[in-house]
């Protein structure tokens, strides 16, 4: 994959402590992770589940040692992910721009989009250069942290897509906000 795509965000899912898991088979687990690379994992503790095949099989995994592997295998996946996002500060990249915004983005006075790869980008822009939901943004990734990078500055360009909300309020401004009615959808 990497070949075909060099810059490739690859994510997966892993379980820790599924019955039977020997502490090789997780040290196997922390191979794989290290040599793949993985841009995000979801990682999840196994627990019993009443009514699946897996809640009655035999070898199951202490709890303890349960939490001890997860929290091993997610401070080591968190540097990782650290790591492949820091090859993109001083890179260009292309943002979708969200409506969806987390509370530090509010609190920062900054908006949140996706990657052309999925990576969630923060924007800190000023008002002026503030772009909207839906908008294609063109900047440069300034900092890395492991489920985020940041794009401070000014962007290198704003494009309105038909979708975006820029584009919603030019439509609605050009109608005058009066609402519209096409004989196509009336029921007669």
């Amino acid at each position: 994959m990497r070949s075909a795509i060099p810059h490739a965000a690859i994510t997966t899912d892993i379980i820790v402590g599924f019955p039977g898991e020997r502490e090789e088979d997780f040290r196997a687990t922390l191979d794989v992770m290290a040599a793949a690379r993985f841009t995000a994992a979801y990682t999840f503790q196994y627990s019993k589940r009443p009514g699946t095949p897996a809640a009655t099989m035999e070898n199951q995994v202490d709890p303890e040692v349960i939490g001890r592997r997860y929290t091993e295998l997610h401070q080591f996946q968190e540097r990782i992910s650290r790591e492949e996002n820091q090859k993109l500060v001083g890179r260009e990249v292309e943002v979708l721009i969200s409506d969806h915004v987390g509370r530090r983005d509010t609190e920062r006075g900054r908006v949140a989009g996706r990657s052309e790869d999925y990576r969630l980008v923060h924007l800190n822009f000023e008002r002026d250069h503030r772009p909207m939901p839906g908008d294609l943004v063109r900047t440069v990734v300034t900092e890395a942290a492991p489920h985020h990078v940041i794009a401070a500055g000014l962007p290198i360009s704003i494009e309105s897509t038909p979708g975006s909300a820029a584009a919603v309020e030019r439509a609605q401004a050009i109608s005058l906000g009066m609402p519209t009615f096409r004989i196509a959808d009336a029921h007669v």
